[in-house]
């Protein structure tokens, strides 16, 4: 095995991979995304194009869907040291298996690659092709090959020397013992932390909804009823995770272009998009299979919470003022779920009183990304239908709807079957001020920039929130228990 490369008058020609190397992203996946986003029926169409060939596939997608290579996730390192090469006069050649379209674009992008090597209509650049491409650019002469997996290893086996991109260790480790490494670049692996940022691990606080039936029926003490509900909490905790993914993975322009947004695990690049395509049907069926030995009736609303879900991500998220009717439904469902999983009816003024908080929270939830936009100084929500001169009115109906549900409540309070479960209801009395006072701060930080985007899990995580909830509790206990 040789140990230092050949000593060279000139520096070795240089071809870069794409996928995985150049971009911490994957390109096919990329444009897949953007296409199914564009029009959900593509699917059925993309697995056509697949029968003819995966080069067919790549161009039918680059036809239709455009990408932006300014946002893609780059590898920061790699792209540096390129640089620094193409200051020297060397040549560099962006050599991958997507779509020639894409390549160009990325190329045009950097402005410091010699040609380019890519996929046709009729021929996927990949393995020998790529490898005869190269040769028939160099002829008999020497190159340096970047790229950053196992199926690489034929190109570096007739490459003089060889560059690493965040090797696995199985593929750092025979390269090295193989061939000549150069250099190698790698970022910090992504840790179990960043996947369950993908997960959204902290947004399986909302299912604390399913439990609100229990806690107004005064039946929290059941033991059964507990394990059950609790299980229903996990079951949709792991289908809204598989939606979140799904959402994200269409959400990555949109998200790359906001300035928190951006640093989420997909947008990012430091989880693959093949780990989140494979984890979506995962954590799916966990959740039915779960839903599924609970009963049918909550089966039924788990799966109607999943399609309303999916039809937010594809096309109602992108409607002014549906998104936020839809994000506030998808709270009532959650108190509808533990309805179904517990077996307790849900009383008129519970689902009115729900209806009108969580529409104000969605109002709060858009209103602070609206705020985010007004102190980047950008003007209109990329994926969404909004615009900064909208705040004030997002700001009143969200304050408006907000009040409704403490007026609700106020008529629940003084309703004739109240008594049965509160033998002294004037005491409640006093969490309309309390729901008044968290109502009024939460717009008020919204109006700051001071919310999170999601108003349910700041009230969670908020101190004074927190707080509230204990005087609440010992306010309804105390309505409850005195006499």
């Amino acid at each position: 095995m040789n140990t230092t490369p050949n000593k060279q008058s000139y520096p070795l020609p240089l071809f870069v991979d794409l996928d995985g190397t150049l971009t911490r992203s994957d390109i096919l996946f990329e444009s897949f995304f953007e296409l199914v986003k564009s029009n959900p029926l593509y699917v059925f169409l993309v697995l056509y194009w697949a029968i003819n060939g995966k080069a067919y596939l790549k161009q039918k997608i680059a036809d239709k869907v455009d990408i932006d290579a300014s946002i893609l996730p780059y590898q920061s390192n790699l792209v540096e040291y390129l640089h620094h090469e193409y200051t020297t006069g060397r040549k560099i050649y962006l050599a991958t298996a997507s779509n020639k379209k894409y390549a160009q674009i990325i190329a045009q992008h950097f402005g410091i690659f010699t040609d380019i090597i890519a996929s046709s209509t009729n021929i996927n650049m990949s393995g020998k092709r790529k490898l005869a491409a190269i040769k028939e650019v160099v002829g008999d002469g020497e190159f340096e090959y970047a790229a950053n997996s196992m199926v690489d290893m034929p190109i570096w086996e007739h490459s003089q020397t060889c560059i690493l991109v965040n090797p696995s260790r199985k593929t750092e480790r025979l390269a090295k013992h193989r061939f000549i490494v150069t250099h190698i670049f790698k970022d910090q692996p992504a840790n179990i932390g960043r996947y369950f940022s993908a997960i959204r691990i902290h947004q399986w606080m909302k299912n604390i909804l399913l439990f609100l039936p229990l806690l107004t029926a005064h039946k929290i003490n059941e033991a059964g009823l507990i394990v059950d509900t609790l299980f229903g909490a996990i079951a949709f905790s792991f289908c809204a995770s598989s939606v979140y993914i799904l959402n994200d993975l269409l959400d990555l322009s949109a998200d790359r272009n906001h300035s928190r947004k951006r640093k989420r695990p997909f947008a990012s690049g430091d989880i693959q998009l093949l780990h989140g395509v494979l984890m979506i049907p995962v954590l799916l069926l966990l959740s039915l299979l779960i839903a599924a030995f609970l009963s049918e009736e909550f089966l039924v609303v788990l799966i109607f919470y999943f399609l309303v879900t999916l039809a937010y991500s594809f096309a109602l998220k992108r409607i002014v003022l549906i998104d936020v009717l839809v994000l506030a439904g998808l709270y009532v469902i959650r108190v509808i779920a533990g309805s179904a999983v517990s077996g307790i009816s849900l009383s008129f003024w519970l689902l009115a009183f729900s209806m009108f908080i969580f529409l104000s929270l969605a109002l709060a939830k858009r209103s602070a990304e609206l705020v985010s936009l007004r102190r980047d100084e950008k003007n209109n929500t990329v994926g969404r239908g909004y615009i900064v001169q909208d705040l004030d009115y997002l700001h009143s109906m969200g304050t408006a709807s907000g009040y409704m549900s403490v007026l609700v409540m106020a008529l629940y309070i003084n309703s004739p079957n109240v008594m049965a479960l509160y033998p002294n209801p004037e005491i409640i009395w006093l969490i309309c001020p309390t729901l008044l006072y968290w109502i009024s701060r939460v717009w008020l930080k919204t109006g700051r920039g001071e919310m999170p985007d999601d108003p349910l899990v700041f009230a969670f995580k908020d101190r004074q929130s927190q707080i509230l909830s204990v005087i609440v509790a010992i306010i309804t206990i105390s309505a409850t228990n005195i006499s």
